[in-house]
């Protein structure tokens, strides 16, 4: 021990038992001294290292969530913001992959360093040091290339230390090809031959036996998911009501713009609905808009400029795209099976706003709405009622609250 003149006489002073006892709580806080000296390093260079990433500061709150790393469609931070509105005392932080689509996120990373072993490692001992829960969108590794291509070997690190994990789907992940393809008549993957089907089926393939060995929650953000994981809880997705809304229509117009926007058009069923629209604007009966590469914050004047928005026609399912159109008014029309009607039906108690519509029936549904003016007000504001109670984000939250509940590891 490095001690002082004063105190080394004072020591010798004292007879051996009390010295003995003395020097051992001398030495004991040395070490605390030591330890309190190496914490603070500890802090200044998780400091430095968050300040060069951009990781967000430490919320001041008692439940910490990390939801990432897609952000797809935005609904990280739509489910990020509606944890923080109905959930007090829980903060929440949203991370995604740097992309084109300009969707809000809390904190970014671009794919050359999300896929690199600095930023990974870094952003471990970040999630690590700050966060009580983490929700892992899509079976996507959250510390980069560090531990692996997925989430698989980060679940049990972080739960050693004390985090609560959950696991979340947005449909391709974990949405399996084959068995798809044996339920829903207008399936994109029929085609087993087709490299993109081939893909999916490996990649949601390897996600459920991930899934097979993990115990904790498992979350969808569309009711048709239940299908492949039906031990899952629904976790709608949120759309911001106020930025989206527009007029109640009162009826269509002898010839309605009719629009049609699709993320991925091979999954849609672009393919299949599009001829017949081009058709019906050749013919007079409709104005057809394919939207592509407009930037989120100009899709609601996008949407407000059309009378009908033509959704998805080949999963069975809805999502994002139409909740934001049934929230400006318009009529939205795309196929959506009995079941997952059914399932929203018996989640929600209200009948799904999206009128059915196929490849073959796309037709005459849009002459019998042109023709139906009493039903198209209805209809748009059942459209209105059902974003507003189903995907305002309290539902979510309700999905939500058992897994926030959860503390220790």
């Amino acid at each position: 021990m490095d001690l002082s003149g004063n105190v080394r006489s004072a020591l010798g002073a004292l007879p051996p038992g009390p010295r003995a006892s003395v020097e051992r709580l001398l030495r004991e806080s040395r070490r605390g001294v030591d330890n309190v000296a190496n914490t603070v390093r500890r802090q200044a260079d998780r400091g430095d290292r968050s300040e060069r990433w951009g990781f967000p500061p430490r919320l001041p709150t008692p439940v910490r969530v990390l939801i990432g790393p897609t952000n797809s469609a935005g609904q990280g931070t739509a489910w990020a913001r509606a944890i923080e509105r109905h959930s007090p005392g829980v903060g929440v932080r949203s991370l995604g992959v740097t992309n084109a689509f300009g969707f809000p996120q809390d904190y970014s990373v671009d794919p050359e360093h999300f896929h690199s072993a600095a930023w990974g490692a870094d952003h471990r001992d970040y999630v690590c040091a700050t966060f009580t829960h983490v929700v892992i969108e899509a079976g996507r590794t959250i510390f980069g290339r560090t531990l692996g291509g997925d989430c698989g070997p980060e679940i049990p690190v972080m739960r050693e230390l004390g985090l609560q994990v959950a696991v979340l789907t947005h449909g391709s992940d974990a949405r399996i090809p084959s068995r798809h393809a044996r339920r829903e008549p207008y399936s994109p993957f029929r085609d087993v031959t087709d490299p993109l089907t081939a893909k999916l089926e490996v990649t949601a393939q390897r996600y459920h036996d991930l899934l097979a060995v993990y115990d904790g929650t498992v979350l969808v953000s569309t009711p048709d998911m239940l299908a492949d994981l039906p031990r899952a809880a629904w976790c709608p997705v949120v759309i911001d009501p106020a930025r989206w809304r527009g007029p109640i229509l009162t009826g269509l117009p002898a010839r309605p713009v009719v629009v049609h926007a699709p993320s991925k058009a091979a999954l849609k069923g672009t393919g299949l609905i599009e001829p017949v629209l081009e058709a019906l604007d050749a013919a007079g009966v409709i104005t057809y808009r394919r939207l592509h590469g407009i930037p989120s914050e100009h899709m609601p004047a996008a949407y407000r400029e059309a009378d009908i928005v033509a959704d998805q026609f080949s999963l069975g399912s809805y999502g994002v795209a139409a909740c934001e159109a049934m929230a400006t008014g318009r009529i939205v029309l795309g196929h959506v099976s009995d079941d997952v009607r059914h399932t929203v039906r018996s989640a929600t108690a209200r009948d799904l706003p999206v009128v059915e519509a196929t490849p073959e029936t796309m037709a005459e549904v849009i002459r019998d709405l042109v023709r139906d003016s009493t039903r198209v007000e209805q209809i748009s504001r059942a459209g209105l009622d059902f974003v507003h109670q189903v995907h305002d984000g309290r539902m979510a939250v309700d999905a939500l609250t058992p897994f926030l509940a959860k503390v220790g590891a």
